[in-house]
């Protein structure tokens, strides 16, 4: 027996979204009282405690973060079945996420391409390392993901769609890198645990018993490949963001073994696609 409605799972949500009852209140028109006895009455219905406090702050509890992978999934399927039975084409909002050197690199002609074929859908791109775009999907976050080898997603389903070519790049005045060796005692400069790139290098190192001597964490290549630039150490990026950038004549390039260098994106989602997911499939399938 159905216990929980659309209507209780928006309010739900907006408290998560803005962090409390107050501002839920005001984004839905509603008086504060009123949020809060339906967010009492969802949990007596359920028998869970969906929020626990935090100091002055509402934090979702285990229970509650499940409960919103499930409400972002069902809201929309119900936007999508809203547009179909419509127009029959795509509409609303679509978050996907993507790795920062794809968005850099490939993916706007295709999202430009997407806008113009279906401009009533509002694309939401948000970017991360492959292990957090991952989970998100997994929680029903975003829709889908563009994410790099190697990863693991059990239970998602994936299709190849980008191959790429890695270099590792050093400050120009540089020795010539062969082998893990050569890198011996010199900084990595990477993003944060979780992203595939950073994996594969760790993993080229160790077979030579090979550690960086520090590993520097950023969020941005730009930002990385400045700090290589400068002689602080090396990375690993591939060899498309570096023209995308234009960055390609600011390092120096060195070509790494094929087992490393030889790499593909896929794109992974979590169940049925949607109408928009199948139309972005289509325009990215190899």
């Amino acid at each position: 027996m159905r216990t929980i409605d659309l209507d209780s799972l928006e309010i739900f949500r907006a408290v998560v979204q803005e962090g409390g009852i107050v501002r839920a209140a005001g984004k839905l028109n509603r008086v504060q009282s009123n949020v809060t006895t339906r967010i009492k009455q969802l949990e007596e219905r359920l028998g869970l405690q969906l929020f626990r406090r935090q100091g002055r702050s509402l934090v979702l509890s285990p229970e509650g973060e499940l409960l919103l992978s499930y409400a972002q999934r069902l809201f929309r399927l119900a936007d999508e079945a809203e547009s179909e039975l419509r127009n029959g084409k795509p509409m609303g909002v679509f978050r996907i996420g993507s790795l920062e050197s794809t968005a850099g690199s490939r993916l706007a002609p295709i999202l430009s391409r997407f806008h113009k074929l279906y401009p009533g859908v509002v694309v939401e791109l948000v970017t991360g390392t492959t292990g957090a775009l991952v989970q998100r999907v997994t929680n029903f976050e975003i829709e889908a993901a563009f994410i790099s080898e190697p990863f693991t997603a059990p239970g998602l389903e994936a299709l190849k769609v980008f191959e790429e070519e890695l270099v590792l790049i050093t400050a120009k005045d540089a020795p010539e890198v062969t082998r893990p060796g050569d890198l011996a005692g010199s900084t990595l400069i990477a993003f944060a645990n979780g992203c595939s790139y950073r994996k594969r290098m760790e993993e080229w190192l160790g077979t030579s018993g090979v550690m960086p001597a520090r590993t520097l964490e950023f969020a941005s290549y730009q930002a990385m490949i400045a700090c290589v630039a400068a002689g602080t150490g090396f990375a690993m990026v591939p060899k498309s963001l570096l023209f995308a950038l234009r960055a390609a004549s600011d390092v120096k390039q060195h070509e790494l073994p094929a087992r490393v260098r030889r790499n593909h994106t896929h794109l992974v989602w979590n169940g049925t696609p949607s109408t928009a997911l199948l139309r972005l499939q289509s325009l990215v399938a190899p």
